[in-house]
Parts: structure tokens; C-alpha cells; sequence
């Protein structure tokens, strides 16, 4: 993955910030927006491109554009950062081959085991009965 091109197809916007925070929260805007927009990116071929639109199926809007946004700190500088970081992340988690389980068989002994705990349990209940007179 070439992290410099891929950085290079992202597009930002700056809005103002929700929440409380006076006077400076109604003038700055510090909230970074980051847009990435799948379908026409040069990094991914078209089996990567498949493997991120099913793993961002939830997050990107209908015309295949991913939106994150960051507004945890009062720097747009720091949002800014946090925010590709936080993409970056994403692509590395959505790009990663999920392991193959093996299959194995279950062991002689924990058989017996699992037998032994319902024998015991069927007679604890069998003896909660009262007996039977013939």
C-alpha cells in the first residue's frame, strides 16, 4: 500500500465544532472532515477496492465516498492527524486476510469428562425422586 499516494487522494473539509466551548467554538472551525472517495482511487486494484466497499458497507455514502470526522481536539492541525490516522488504520484493518481455521478433533479425555458430568448430574436428579414401591 503506498501510504504517500493513498494520503494524496484524500480530500478534507473544516467545519465548527458542535457542543459547548464559549466563544471560541462559534468562530474557529477545528472539526476536520476527511473524504475518500473509493470507486475512483488509483492505490487499491479492483479485488482490494471489493474487499474495502464489503468491509466499509455500513460507512460509505451511496455514492461510494468514506467520511470520517474528528473534533476531539481544539486544533484543526491535531484533528487533521488524527483523522488519517484514524484511516489509515481502517484500510490496514479492512485490507488484512482473516486466517483460515483448522479444524480439529476433540480429544478423547474431554469426552469421558463431559460424559462423567452428565452421568453425575442424571443421578443427582434420579435421586431427587422418590422411590418406586412394587
Amino acid at each position: 500500500m503506498d501510504v504517500p499516494l493513498l494520503k494524496s487522494e484524500l480530500n478534507y473539509k473544516y467545519v465548527r465544532s458542535s457542543g459547548s466551548g464559549g466563544q471560541h467554538v462559534n468562530k474557529v472551525s477545528s472539526k476536520a472532515e476527511l473524504y475518500f472517495d473509493l470507486k475512483s482511487s488509483l492505490v487499491f486494484n479492483d479485488d482490494e477496492k471489493q474487499k474495502l466497499s464489503e468491509f466499509f458497507n455500513n460507512r460509505l455514502n451511496k455514492d461510494g465516498v468514506l467520511i470520517l470526522a474528528c473534533d476531539e481536539s481544539r486544533s484543526q492541525f491535531r484533528n487533521k492527524a488524527l483523522v488519517t490516522q484514524r484511516f489509515l488504520e481502517l484500510i490496514q484493518e479492512g485490507l488484512k486476510e482473516n486466517k483460515k481455521r483448522i479444524s480439529t478433533r476433540v480429544p478423547r479425555s474431554v469426552k469421558r469428562k463431559r460424559l462423567k458430568a452428565k452421568r453425575i448430574n442424571a443421578d443427582k436428579k434420579a435421586n431427587r425422586k422418590p422411590p418406586t414401591l412394587e
